[in-house]
């Protein structure tokens, strides 16, 4: 808002019985095109700009991919992945966990109910940093005797969210293991055949240096796959901290180049550091992408009338 944006967001539901028959078709039909047309609607836009974080990057891209097949693209005027991958050829030490074994595992988890509990994923990120978010609290909490150190971020991590088993196992075997989603038609969204060759939305891409569940070298393979114009930037420290970085704490870095290398070692070879956040550098690229600036609207005004106070009821549901 302080920078002259209208925002809306889309967020998770702590998934249910009520989710058990959620595939991907509906994150990116009900979660997100009619999210779009909702706030073009409110707006009176024919375009918003759009960001997806993580895994609702991967499913961004998707989004796009249907819409540019059904001749929509122009929907969506611009769209920011944070920490998001597409091509999983190189993911990671996730990939450790993505298996036969692991699927027979998630089977037996699921078996008496069609979510996987939220701790269960939660357990397979700290394993990823096992040092930090796991044994420094058993050897300082657990043996010294010490009170945990207040982290805002970690707190934050720690609310785990179900997710909806069949969509869950679908995700990892296709997208992860298979890697379908960046083979032409490999995967088909809404009766769609994905392409990502076919997306030539602007888009600003953004990694973290230190990211243990998106690497920066994974988030780059998405400037491979577009056909638009493209913008990376490597942002420092990690899936968190490096996205959630306001200018005024004055933190870490991040890197910029005029040109896109076709390998992450390369843009790293030539990229130019800048002290900060990196978000100013967005708000730059976002802007001239942007209409003119009018009067605030208020929430609630219009045909939309406001339910509650965000972040609204089901954010704050325990299953």
């Amino acid at each position: 808002m302080e920078q002259g944006l209208t925002v809306f967001v889309v967020s998770w539901k702590n998934a249910d019985e009520t989710l058990a028959d959620v595939t991907l078709d509906n994150y990116v039909g009900e979660g997100q095109l009619t999210a779009l047309d909702v706030v073009l609607d409110i707006c009176g836009t024919g375009s918003a700009h759009t960001i997806g974080y993580c895994v609702a990057g991967t499913t961004l891209a998707a989004t796009l991919a249907v819409l540019a097949a059904r001749g929509e693209a122009e929907k969506v005027a611009s769209a920011t992945f944070f920490t998001a991958q597409v091509d999983m050829s190189e993911c990671g030490d996730l990939a450790v966990f993505i298996d036969d074994a692991t699927m027979l595992t998630l089977d037996r988890l699921t078996a008496d109910k069609p979510y996987l509990d939220g701790r269960n994923m939660a357990m397979t990120f700290n394993m990823l940093r096992s040092n930090d978010l796991i044994w420094s609290y058993v050897v300082n909490n657990y043996m010294m005797g010490k009170d945990y150190f207040p982290f805002d971020l970690l707190y934050w991590n720690s609310d785990a969210t179900n997710v909806p088993a069949k969509w869950h196992k679908s995700y990892l075997e296709d997208i992860y293991r298979d890697n379908l989603l960046v083979k032409p038609g490999g995967i088909t969204v809404l009766g769609v055949p994905v392409d990502l060759s076919k997306v030539a939305t602007p888009a600003y891409i953004q990694g973290g240096k230190e990211d243990h569940i998106a690497p920066a070298g994974s988030a780059y393979k998405l400037t491979n796959y577009f056909t638009g114009d493209k913008r990376f930037v490597l942002a420092g420290s990690g899936h968190i901290a490096g996205v959630v970085n306001p200018p005024s704490a004055n933190k870490y870095q991040y890197w910029t180049s005029d040109t896109l290398p076709a390998s992450f070692e390369a843009f790293v070879t030539s990229a130019k550091e800048t002290k900060g956040s990196w978000w100013p550098d967005w708000i730059n690229w976002l802007a001239p992408r942007s209409g003119k600036k009018i009067k605030a609207r208020v929430p609630g005004k219009g045909k939309y009338k406001a339910i509650e106070d965000a972040p609204g009821r089901y954010v704050k549901e325990r299953i």
